[in-house]
Parts: C-alpha cells; structure tokens; sequence
C-alpha cells in the first residue's frame, strides 16, 4: 500500500504550524482544520454523480450532482473530532459514526471503549479520520470494525503517517486507502511518529 499523499502549498503551511512546538491550541485546531478542508476535498474525489434537470436566472441546464450515499465519517476519539469540522464544511449531510480508542503505552495496542454508527452503514464508504497513523493499531481496530458493520470502500484519512502504520494496515486491510498530509521518517521508542508533531490530541484540545 502507497498512501496517497497531499501535494499542496496550503497543507505543507498547515503542516508547519502544526509541527513548530510553540503554537498555541487554538492555532493548532485552526491548521488542523485547513487541512482537514484539503483531505475532504481529496478523500471525495471519486464519489459518484449523477444529472439532474435545475433552472438557472437565465435558462433550464442539466447539471452533475452527488448521486449516491455520502460516505460515514469516522473520527477517532479524541483527536480526530479536530479533523470533522473540515470534513463536515465540505459534507455538511454525510452522517458520522464515533469510534473510541486508547493506545496503552505499554503494549502500544489501542484499547476500544466506544462505537457508534449509523444503521445503514452497509450502504456507505467510510472515511476515519485520525491524525495520526503511526503503528496503526488504531487504524486497522478502526476499518475492521467498520468492515463488519458492512461499510464499503475504507479511507484512512491522517495528517502524518509512518511508514510502520502504512505497513501494518496494508498486511491486516490491504483493500482501505490511506490518504495523508505528510509520510514521515518512522517511529520511536515511545511509538510516536518522528519527526512528528507529539500528541495532536493534547495539543489540540489544551491537556498537556
């Protein structure tokens, strides 16, 4: 698997807040959410249209539309809830399941608290949205769940990856896409991506 990898002015400026440890949480949630908006745009780039008949001020046209269900958009709890409002800019009526997970430091496995979705899941692709793919422990509890719930085609939606997360995912899920701001170096002993940007979950929301 080669994640997809966002090639954007705006999204290696977003990045670079992002990075820098002195910005402040709300300039961090702002850049999230810049490139949350770059993400969407390109996590949707195949969706399905159809035409549709429409009156425009000076004549009757026929027109592209969104012709199937929207994607489920899944944030993963907690980090990834900064990466919905993007999303949601750009899918105001695509519904969103939650799923919660944390990563024991010991094992660096995720531990699953929490999953919600929609009933119809098996009529939708899903989007996760985390923004860190890092031993992809959380990604692929993630996509399997959803997987079970019937969810179709499955895109991993990160700001950073490594490598070691884009492997792992591949061997257990080799049919979910991975789409990303960025592919850095690797992990380290602590499995946190390097060069990296720390724990977007504390940094985003004040709780380090």
């Amino acid at each position: 698997m080669t994640p997809l990898l966002l090639d954007h002015p705006l999204a290696a400026d977003a990045l670079a807040v992002l990075r820098r440890s002195g910005t402040a949480p709300p300039a961090f949630r702002a850049a999230l959410g810049r490139i949350a908006l770059l993400l969407a745009a390109e996590a949707t780039r195949g969706l399905a249209t159809r035409t549709k008949r429409i009156t425009t001020p000076l004549e009757e046209a026929e027109v592209p539309v969104l012709g199937s269900k929207l994607p489920c958009l899944v944030p993963v709890l907690r980090a990834g809830l900064a990466l919905l409002d993007g999303f949601q800019t750009l899918l105001p009526d695509a519904p969103v399941a939650h799923f919660g997970a944390w990563r024991d430091h010991e094992t660096l496995k995720p531990v699953e608290y929490y999953f919600k979705a929609p009933a119809d899941l098996g009529e939708r692709g899903a989007i996760v949205l985390d923004p860190m793919l890092a031993t992809g422990g959380t990604a692929i509890a993630a996509v399997s769940r959803l997987r079970a719930g019937g969810a179709g085609d499955v895109t991993v939606a990160a700001v950073l990856a490594a490598p070691e997360g884009v492997a792992a995912l591949a061997a257990a899920h080799p049919e979910a896409r991975v789409l990303a701001a960025a592919l850095d170096r690797g992990l380290d002993h602590r499995g946190y991506i390097v060069p990296g940007l720390g724990d977007a979950g504390d940094r985003a929301f004040a709780t380090s």
